[in-house]
């Protein structure tokens, strides 16, 4: 019996100091590792330790079946073995603060804190109209032999800020069109299984929920009573961002960031 996988990722920067947590960055349903170059840099520059992985299936990472969120979770916990973290903050956009809810329910003893940005607790009934309407819409275009960049040029537009036009456009339609779409297909039928909101009350770390201000996929709102629900969560809301807000707004999602940490764990 071979090996399980063990996902790939990339690393800036070392924990030297024991009051500040490994961070460890999981991408949503169209990112990667590299979507994440820019917070591996500020915060290792900042002297923290700061990984982010490719989810199984993606970049560099093999894929795993079956495809669901008990195999992204146990495929983190193995990453966090083999890069030798004994404990994590987790930082989770779109479905990575899925994978990353996940992985409280497996393992909460490797979890020091929590941010779920973009995010939510689940998706509802995976056979409810809406999430069949909403996985026949998101694989239209390849069931009509298109291809994944022809996929990021339709969706990346609906997930930013109307007219915005930075650098992270760029950077968020690559990271889409390097997703294989076997792996796009696979995340999207796991996405809509997804249901942890019976685990939000059990949740004991330090977290932030944190929302974008124009995001139509995981509206502030549904971020804002998930914080109600996390003993102690904070919640914080980037101005003049939408679903993608840490490409399009590198900077003050690092600082929002920054500052829970700064706050979370100040040396005592």
């Amino acid at each position: 019996m071979s090996a399980l996988p063990i996902p790939a990722w990339t690393e800036a920067g070392s924990a030297s100091d024991p009051s500040r947590p490994v961070l460890v960055f999981l991408h949503g349903i169209g990112g990667g590792k590299q979507g994440f170059a820019a917070q591996l840099d500020y915060f290792a520059a900042r002297g923290y330790r700061a990984l982010a992985w490719d989810m199984p299936g993606y970049g560099d990472s093999a894929l795993i079946a079956p495809y669901d969120f008990d195999g992204l979770a146990q495929a983190l916990l193995r990453l966090l073995d083999q890069a030798q973290v004994a404990q994590a903050v987790l930082i989770g956009h779109s479905m990575g603060g899925m994978v990353a809810q996940q992985a409280w329910t497996l393992c909460p003893e490797r979890i020091e804190g929590l941010v779920i940005a973009a995010s939510s607790p689940a998706f509802g009934n995976a056979s409810g109209d809406f999430q069949t309407q909403f996985v026949a819409q998101r694989l239209a275009p390849l069931d009509a032999g298109q291809n994944m960049s022809d996929v990021a040029d339709a969706l990346i537009p609906t997930m930013l800020t109307p007219g915005y036009l930075g650098a992270g456009r760029a950077l968020a339609h690559r990271c889409m069109a390097s997703v294989p779409p076997a792996t796009y297909r696979a995340a999207l039928q796991a996405l809509v299984r997804f249901e942890q909101r019976a685990a939000l009350s059990t949740i004991t770390v330090h977290t932030l929920c944190l929302a974008a201000e124009h995001d139509k996929t995981a509206p502030p709102e549904v971020l804002r009573r998930m914080a109600e629900k996390i003993p102690g969560a904070q919640f914080a809301m980037l101005p003049d961002a939408s679903h993608l807000l840490c490409f399009e707004q590198p900077e003050a999602f690092n600082a929002l960031i920054l500052q829970f940490l700064s706050n979370a764990f100040a040396p005592s």
